[in-house]
């Protein structure tokens, strides 16, 4: 694979890094593309039995979708574009199709699309001095509702509502007593305590596996809008990426400053 994702097999375990700690190992198309790829490498070969994602360095596990990838002028072709499958909803569905377990070692901050991606994980494991963060409304995005679902699934609506509507960022301890992870350990302790878990997990039977987790995602998988309620979604997003407000935002984000909305 590239240089974007670093991959170490341990017997019937992969350990995945998100190789960008120039960039706190933000997301892109093209990393979504080569996860995508070995997902799938990983899924014909059915060698591997439980897969660990993290990001390198001990900064950040993933500090979302890069905002240089982000149009400063969200055209109408771009907004129109977005309403459909994007990279990150199809890397998303990989970790979630994928048939065995995938672990996220969360070592380091966890904002955005990098929230997203460890809520995505089967098991989250954090460092105790981490945080996340869902700060979309801070920058004018109206966030994917597939999305928004996962955070409404693992946290329930109550928190779910919290994280997204005040973009506040929480700390690992705040973040197990909502459920965004699992464990919160030292973190000298993070690595040796996953590898554990993937261990017991790769030693099960793959079978079981397969079927207890194609079990949970049918269960979720089938709490379904309606499509006219698709629909909406999709308009309101339409109207925010064609909005002052989000140019607003992108502005003030690479200003470093707090942005100025205007409702329009």
């Amino acid at each position: 694979m590239g240089e974007r994702l670093l991959i170490e097999r341990t017997e019937r375990i992969c350990t995945i890094r998100i190789n960008r700690p120039e960039k706190r190992n933000a997301l892109s198309p093209l990393v979504f593309t080569e996860l995508i790829d070995l997902l799938q490498q990983l899924r014909d070969k059915d060698e591997v039995r439980c897969v660990v994602l993290t990001g390198c360095g001990e900064k950040a596990f993933s500090s979302g979708f890069d905002i240089a990838d982000l149009p400063v002028d969200a055209s109408p072709e771009i907004a129109e574009a977005a309403k459909g499958d994007t990279p990150l909803d199809n890397g998303m569905r990989a970790i979630r199709d994928f048939p065995y377990p995938v672990i996220a070692m969360i070592n380091g901050l966890a904002y955005g699309a990098g929230c997203e991606l460890a809520v995505t994980c089967d098991i989250r494991i954090a460092a105790d001095d981490v945080r996340f963060s869902m700060p979309p409304a801070k920058l004018g995005i109206v966030y994917r509702w597939r999305g928004i679902l996962k955070f409404i699934d693992v946290v329930g609506p109550a928190y779910a509502k919290e994280i997204f509507l005040t973009g506040r960022a929480y700390g690992a301890d705040k973040a197990k007593e909502m459920g965004l992870v699992h464990y919160v350990l030292p973190r000298e302790e993070l690595t040796p305590f996953v590898n554990r878990m993937a261990q017991d997990i790769s030693e099960n039977a793959p079978l079981a596996l397969k079927a207890t987790k194609t079990i949970f995602n049918r269960f979720f998988h089938d709490q379904r809008f309606c499509p006219q309620d698709v629909q909406e979604m999709e308009r309101l997003r339409y109207e925010a990426y064609r909005s002052e407000d989000l140019k607003e935002g992108q502005r003030a984000f690479r200003e470093k400053r707090k942005p100025v909305f205007r409702g329009r």
